[in-house]
C-alpha cells in the first residue's frame, strides 16, 4: 500500500510542479510580471531543493522527481517573471 500511495503522491506532485506553467502563460499574455512575488517563488525554490537533498538522501525517487520538476518549473517562472518585470519609475 505504501509503494501505490508513493507512486500516487509522487504523480500528484509532478501535476503539482507544473502548475505555474499557468502563471508563466498569465505573464507571457499579459507581457507583465508585476503581480507576481519574487521573494514567495523564492521559497519555494529553497523548499524544494530541500525536499530533494532529503530524496537524495534516502534514494527515494517519489521525493525526488517531482521536487526536481517543481525546482525546474519555478526556476523558469522566475526567469521568466524577472524579464517581464517592469522596472518601477524613479528606483535606481
Amino acid at each position: 500500500m505504501a509503494d501505490v500511495l508513493g507512486v500516487v503522491a509522487a504523480s500528484w506532485g509532478v501535476l503539482m510542479a507544473i502548475s505555474p506553467v499557468l502563471q508563466i502563460r498569465r505573464i507571457l499574455q499579459r507581457k507583465s510580471a508585476a503581480d507576481v512575488s519574487i521573494a514567495y517563488l523564492g521559497v519555494l525554490e529553497f523548499g524544494f531543493l530541500l525536499w530533494m537533498g532529503y530524496g537524495l538522501a534516502l534514494g527515494n525517487y517519489a521525493l525526488i522527481v517531482p521536487n526536481s520538476v517543481a525546482f525546474s518549473v519555478g526556476a523558469a517562472t522566475i526567469l521568466i517573471a524577472l524579464r517581464y518585470r517592469v522596472p518601477q519609475s524613479g528606483a535606481l
